[in-house]
């Protein structure tokens, strides 16, 4: 843009005879240049207020930037104390689930030898199970079942005339484990109601693994079922003594024992009182078994001190007599006994 200070005009005074800036005919006329001045006065206006500008400007970026890295320090800050927060709770997590992985593996390690030791019972039991359904099939007059699937071991029953299975029935529940519970009786009248059996047994492996409270009530009642506490030692005995009480009960009725008081009793005293005549007998077959053995044992002594006697008798004989060639025969004698 042409500046009006510099702009050329036509002299007044030469009437154009030479050419004056416009500025030199001012200065000449003694008449300042207020237009220029107010030019100059509003460029240094306008720098001045755009220096205060730039300085405003710059001071409210300082601001800002010096806000913004608090800001951006305070954030970082939070974010480092959620980031370690956060890689706490990861580590103690990772912690657990590994804790957590070797309980499962000990557990696991623990089922299994829980199902070997569960199978080897199994395998136990069963092959209990089956060596008594064994026995029992060479029994006289006796009959036994298959497995049951559920409900108890067997049922055992006499055998008619005609090889047919007869009344009453007998469910039997093998036990071979340290000590019968509660919870096998209990189990075994739950087993008999459920098939509406009456009789039923529990058949232990060795006396020594029924309670006192079973030997002590080897026959009693519980929830309308006989219960016959035994063993397999027992249990032939035993059924050879209930078997006139079976026939009296196919004759006269079920509830033969119920309507009789006194023979329930009498029997439930006979079993305890004859399983302690058998240890009294055994005791008495072993002490008879230790005094033959001694009386056989003093026999020979006996023997051995009477040829030793003949012996030296001989030989006493013979020297007497001067016979020294009859000593060696009857020497030969004593040893060709």
């Amino acid at each position: 843009m042409r500046s009006t200070s510099s702009e050329k005009i036509e002299c007044p005074l030469c009437s154009g005879a030479g050419e004056l800036s416009r500025a030199e005919i001012l200065d000449r006329l003694g008449v300042k240049d207020f237009a220029r001045i107010a030019q100059l006065s509003a460029e240094e206006a306008f720098r001045l207020l755009q220096n205060r500008h730039e300085r405003e400007h710059q001071s409210a970026w300082s601001r800002f930037e010096s806000e913004l890295a608090k800001r951006t320090a305070e954030v970082r800050e939070h974010h480092k104390d959620a980031l370690r927060s956060a890689q706490s709770e990861r580590d103690d997590l990772i912690r657990r689930v590994e804790n957590s992985l070797r309980e499962v593996a000990e557990l696991r390690e623990r089922n299994q030898e829980l199902q070997a030791e569960m199978a080897k019972v199994a395998r136990v039991g069963k092959r209990e199970e089956m060596d008594f359904a064994d026995e029992a099939r060479t029994w006289a007059g006796i009959c036994i079942s298959e497995k049951l699937p559920r409900n108890g071991d067997f049922i055992l029953s006499y055998r008619a005339p005609n090889g047919e299975p007869t009344e009453p029935k007998i469910l039997i529940d093998c036990k071979d484990k340290l000590v019968v519970a509660e919870n096998d009786v209990e189990k075994l009248v739950r087993d008999a109601n459920e098939r509406s059996i009456s009789i039923a047994a529990l058949v232990a492996r060795e006396e020594s693994q029924l309670r006192q409270v079973d030997r002590e009530a080897r026959w009693s009642r519980t929830e309308g079922v006989w219960l016959l506490r035994t063993t397999r030692h027992w249990i032939v005995r035993d059924l050879d003594l209930l078997k006139p009480i079976f026939e009296r009960m196919r004759v006269q009725g079920f509830d033969l024992l119920e309507k009789n008081a006194v023979l329930a009793e009498e029997l439930r005293r006979t079993l305890p009182e004859i399983d302690r005549i058998e240890k009294e007998l055994g005791k008495a077959a072993k002490a008879i078994q230790s005094v033959s053995a001694l009386v056989e044992r003093y026999k020979d002594r006996l023997q051995e001190l009477c040829d030793s006697s003949v012996c030296r008798g001989s030989v006493t004989a013979a020297q007497r007599d001067g016979s020294t060639t009859s000593v060696p025969q009857y020497r030969m004698e004593g040893n060709g006994r």
